[in-house]
C-alpha cells in the first residue's frame, strides 16, 4: 500500500489561541510539511484546488513546484485538479513545466469540482460542470501525448495543428478521476482506463464501496483487464497514538471544532459522536494495531493500493501531529506495505529507472 499526505491549505484561527497565520506563513507551513513527509517516508504528497474561504489552495502547480525545489524523491499530486474550471491549454502548460521541474514524479487527481465561489468566480455551474470537467480532460490528454492537437469542443476556442509547449518529461502522465458520488466521474475513469481515487471521508463507507464496484464493472465493460483497475481512497480523520483512548483524547478537539463548524454552517452532521464517528467513519484514529485493522476492513471493499491522510495539524499541535506521523511509519506502514502489495508511483518508476 502507497500513502500521501493531503492538505487543502485552510487558513482559519487557531481555534485554540484566535491566531491567523499570514498567507505567506501558512503556505510555507504546507512546503515545509512536505519536506517532512519525505523525510518520514511518505509516498507522495497532494495539494488539493479550492477558490473559496477558507482555503488558499487556488494554485496547486505553483505550489507544488515550491515542493519539489525542497524535494527530491517524493510523488508529488493534485487533489484535485478541477479541470471544469481551467482552460486545458493553460493547465497542460503549467503541469507540464511542472512534470519537467519535478523530474516527473507529477501524478493528478481530477474532479468537477464544488462549492458555490466557483459559479461566481468562473461561471460554471453546476449545469454544465460535469461536460466542462469532460472535455478538459479529454483535451489535456491529447495535448500531452501530441506536439500537434486538431480539436474543437464546445468551452473554449478550437485548435488547429496546436502545439502546446514545454513538451512533458512523462510520455503519458498517470491521471486519478477523483469522485465521491458522480458515477459521470466514474465511467469517465473507467473508459479511459485511469484510476478512481475514492473520496471516502462524508459517510460510512457503502456509497462509497457502491461506487467502486461501479466503476470495476465498467472498467471491465470497456474491455480492460479486471486486475489492471488502480483504486485509492481518502480518510475522514487521521490521529494514531500508542493506545486507542489517548488517539480519541487527542484527535477530540479536531473532532469537535469540525462538529461546532458544520452545525453553525448547516452543513449535514452524519456522526454526532466521536465515538460514532470512529467506529463508522473512514478515519484512522486509534493503536497501531486498530489502524492496521480498519484499513484492512476497507480494503476488502473498496480494494484500494492507496490512501491520504491529512497533512494539517487541524487544531492539535504540530508535535502531536509529527508523533502520529512517525508512529504511523514505524508501526503501521510497514505493515500495511506487507499485506497490500501496491504498484509504483510515478515517482518510485522514475527512482527504479535511474537506480537500474
Amino acid at each position: 500500500m502507497k500513502f500521501l499526505l493531503l492538505t487543502l491549505i485552510a487558513h482559519q484561527p487557531d481555534p485554540v489561541t484566535g491566531e491567523k497565520k499570514s498567507p505567506a506563513v501558512r503556505l510555507r507551513e504546507v512546503v515545509d510539511a512536505a519536506v517532512l513527509a519525505e523525510e518520514l517516508g511518505f509516498d507522495g504528497f497532494a495539494v488539493g484546488e479550492r477558490h473559496e474561504d477558507p482555503f488558499i489552495s487556488s494554485s496547486p502547480p505553483v505550489v507544488l513546484s515550491n515542493i519539489a525545489a525542497r524535494t527530491s524523491r517524493i510523488g508529488l499530486f493534485t487533489a484535485v485538479t478541477t479541470l471544469s474550471l481551467l482552460d486545458p491549454v493553460r493547465a497542460f502548460e503549467d503541469y507540464s513545466t511542472l512534470d519537467n521541474l519535478s523530474d516527473g514524479r507529477l501524478e493528478l487527481i481530477i474532479g468537477k469540482g464544488n462549492g458555490a465561489a466557483q459559479a461566481e468566480l468562473f461561471h460554471v455551474t453546476a449545469a454544465d460542470q460535469w461536460d466542462r470537467n469532460r472535455e478538459g480532460y479529454e483535451l489535456f490528454r491529447l495535448l500531452w501525448g501530441s506536439e500537434d492537437v486538431t480539436w474543437s469542443g464546445r468551452f473554449r476556442p478550437p485548435l488547429s495543428h496546436a502545439k502546446a509547449l514545454p513538451r512533458p518529461l512523462q510520455e503519458r502522465i498517470r491521471i486519478w478521476h477523483g469522485s465521491a458520488t458522480s458515477r459521470d466521474s466514474v465511467d469517465l475513469a473507467a473508459r479511459h482506463g485511469d484510476p478512481l481515487f475514492s473520496a471516502n471521508v462524508t459517510h460510512p463507507i457503502e456509497p462509497y464501496a457502491e461506487l467502486v464496484r461501479y466503476y470495476r464493472q465498467r472498467w471491465e465493460c470497456y474491455g480492460h483487464r479486471p486486475e489492471d483497475a488502480l483504486v485509492g481512497a481518502g480518510t475522514a480523520g487521521f490521529q494514531v497514538s500508542p493506545t486507542t483512548q489517548q488517539a480519541i483524547a487527542e484527535f477530540r478537539p479536531v473532532f469537535e471544532k469540525r462538529l461546532a463548524l458544520a452545525r453553525r454552517t448547516g452543513l449535514p452532521v452524519v456522526f454526532e459522536t466521536i465515538e460514532d464517528f470512529v467506529a463508522r467513519s473512514s478515519a484512522l484514529v486509534g493503536s497501531p494495531q486498530q489502524v492496521v485493522d480498519k484499513v484492512g476492513r476497507y480494503h476488502e471493499q473498496l480494494g484500494h493500493e492507496v490512501i491520504h491522510l491529512s497533512a494539517d495539524a487541524d487544531g492539535g499541535s504540530a508535535v502531536q501531529k509529527r508523533r502520529s506521523f512517525e508512529l504511523f511509519q514505524s508501526e503501521v506502514a510497514p505493515v500495511l506495505r506487507a499485506l497490500i502489495p501496491s504498484r509504483p508511483l510515478a515517482a518510485q518508476s522514475l527512482q527504479k529507472e535511474v537506480t537500474s
